[in-house]
């Protein structure tokens, strides 16, 4: 099934029993909090994203409801060596285990690899999808090789250097200590 939104009210216990498949593209303009880190962004840029439900059997448990959460975008950040502009690609390609309530969620979540969550009979997809893409940007953004030389000192023109050396606070008591004793 194709759409271009992200349902807002997803059944993920019916979602993956039914172990559907649904994608789409949408426009990076609907998600605010990816909009506040880009540094300007094409009216018309998009993040492509797909959900498929689905039920394992791990032989212990029985069957687990899964959700495999794919996305990719480009997202316009500031690179911070030279500060212009760079073009980030981020994609996001994360599974998630469903259990039963929100503190066997935040146990089994300390002890296990993949993420897990509360079952939810009313999941926000769009903004699963969009928190997962924040996790993914890049903690320092930055070019391979920078677009523009780095400046690597800095210097003040007005700054007036210092006079040539002054005399610390002790050069006074060591010249008492050299004169003779009357």
């Amino acid at each position: 099934m194709k759409q271009d939104r992200p349902p807002q009210h997803l059944d993920i216990g019916a979602f993956t029993q039914s172990q559907r498949v649904i994608k789409g593209r949408d426009l990076l303009s609907n998600y605010p909090r990816l909009m506040s880190e880009a540094h300007g962004i094409d009216p018309v840029a998009v993040l492509n994203w797909q959900a498929s439900g689905q039920l394992r059997n791990d032989g212990v448990a029985g069957q687990q409801d899964w959700l495999h959460l794919t996305a990719d975008t480009r997202l316009a950040l500031i690179c911070q060596r030279c500060l212009t502009r760079v073009d980030v690609a981020v994609k996001v390609d994360q599974q998630f285990r469903f259990v039963d309530s929100e503190q066997s969620a935040q146990e089994q979540d300390e002890i296990c690899e993949e993420e897990v969550l509360a079952m939810n009979h009313d999941l926000n997809l769009a903004d699963l999808i969009e928190d997962e893409v924040l996790l993914a940007l890049p903690l320092i953004p930055r070019h391979e090789v920078c677009p523009v030389a780095v400046k690597m000192t800095a210097a003040d023109p007005d700054f007036v250097a210092s006079p040539a050396e002054q005399p610390g606070p002790f050069a006074a008591l060591a010249k008492l200590r050299k004169l003779p004793a009357a």
